[in-house]
């Protein structure tokens, strides 16, 4: 085992160790390591008890105690120690009513949701893998630990992961846990709208996205999706378009396009995203209509930002298959004149002096005519030459 990640987190499995207690690598860090992917972070299980872990370790952060999870700081670096747990009475197909602390590493592998996460490796490299994990990674399959239908009734969220696992690794559902999803779909109506987002979100972003849309239409996991009740339609278009190369925002954008018919503001509100994601993404929605009647131009570009405009630009592209046109977007904004108001060398100030007017709606509006004469380069952007330009216009 060389992987830095675990190489920088031994010391902790070998302290707990030595205090008297058993210490694992568990869950996605074990599957990636296993499928030679990039590993983000660690997740590190024991049988020791939060307090004896707190005695284990100086420097400690209570993050999420009730549930067994303390965070230990190790040389500058947090590492999130969990005590081995088991789950019963399920509350609303979303949460357990109690978490019971105990001592077995095979039990607290029982609890979760799949196979190929369902593995533990000790600090010597040896991985635990009492369900058949690497199997199931090896045949690309998504198998659940135990039966299906008692897996997704306890946490019904656990259907839109299998979604969200074919999207990231491009796995196939085995054929008890596809016909459950189908089964239970339903269930997925008792889950909060961010928990649902933080699934499709990755989702969205997996290398193998189309597969995981495809789930979400057979099963019928869509319908209890935000919006998308009624887009069955729409959402097919997905597997038409090539969009792996999109990011999250672009995504969203993409998605919104095909979905949010009439209301846009109203479907990205039902996700509850973030207000700052929400009016950018009505800002690129307005642009998108703007794109797909003409070519951009300096002055759209400049109007609507560099970040949005090639985002804009690699949406319109794979949606109508026209031709990507970032590069000249690209170039069209390197090459402005200026590329923020704030740039211009006259302000409000100076108008109102040239002018003699008071302040008002004329003033923005002056301001305007100016920037859009100095992006067309029918006046240079210097006070005196604009003056002279308002003077040749017949505005001053």
């Amino acid at each position: 085992m060389n992987h830095t990640l675990f190489q920088k987190a031994i010391p902790l499995l070998e302290k707990i160790e030595q205090a008297g207690f058993e210490a694992y690598f568990v869950g996605g860090c074990v599957r990636d390591f296993y499928l030679g992917r990039p590993i983000s972070d660690i997740d590190i299980a024991t049988s020791a008890l939060p307090e004896e872990v707190k005695e284990i370790f100086p420097n400690t952060v209570d993050v999420g105690i009730k549930h067994g999870t303390i965070l230990v700081i190790h040389k500058g670096e947090g590492y999130e120690v969990t005590t081995f747990r088991a789950e019963s009475d399920y509350k609303d197909f979303r949460r357990p009513e109690k978490v019971v602390f105990i001592r077995s590493l095979y039990e607290d592998l029982k609890r979760r949701d799949f196979t190929m996460n369902a593995m533990a490796m000790d600090r010597n490299g040896k991985v635990v893998d009492p369900f058949n994990g690497k199997e199931a990674i090896d045949r690309h399959q998504i198998i659940t630990v135990g039966k299906a239908e008692e897996r997704f009734s306890e946490d019904a969220l656990r259907m839109m992961r299998a979604a969200r696992f074919a999207s990231q690794l491009g796995f196939d559902l085995e054929e008890s846990v596809y016909t459950a999803i189908c089964r239970h779909a339903a269930l997925m109506q008792h889950i909060a709208v961010e928990r649902k987002r933080n699934e499709f979100e990755k989702l969205l972003i997996g290398r193998f996205r189309k597969k995981g849309f495809r789930i979400l239409l057979e099963t019928g996991l869509y319908t209890y999706l935000p919006g998308f009740k009624t887009k069955e339609k729409e959402l097919k278009k997905m597997m038409d378009i090539d969009c792996t190369s999109l990011t999250l925002i672009q995504m969203w954008l993409l998605v919104a396009a095909l979905t949010s018919g009439d209301d846009p503001a109203g479907f990205l509100k039902a996700w509850k995203l973030p207000s700052k994601t929400i009016k950018y993404l009505l800002n690129g929605l307005a642009w998108m209509k703007k794109r797909h009647e003409k070519q951009w131009t300096k002055w759209d570009v400049y109007v609507a930002g560099l970040p949005l405009a090639v985002d804009v630009e690699k949406v319109h592209s794979v949606l109508y298959r026209d031709g990507d046109m970032t590069e000249k977007v690209q170039f069209l904004y390197a090459n402005l004149p200026i590329q923020h108001r704030k740039e211009l060398k006259v302000n409000g100030h100076d108008l109102r002096k040239w002018f003699q007017k008071k302040p008002g709606a004329w003033l923005k509006d002056c301001l305007e005519e100016i920037e859009k004469a100095v992006i067309d380069q029918k006046t240079e952007n210097e006070k005196d030459k604009i003056k002279e330009w308002l003077k040749r216009c017949n505005r001053l």
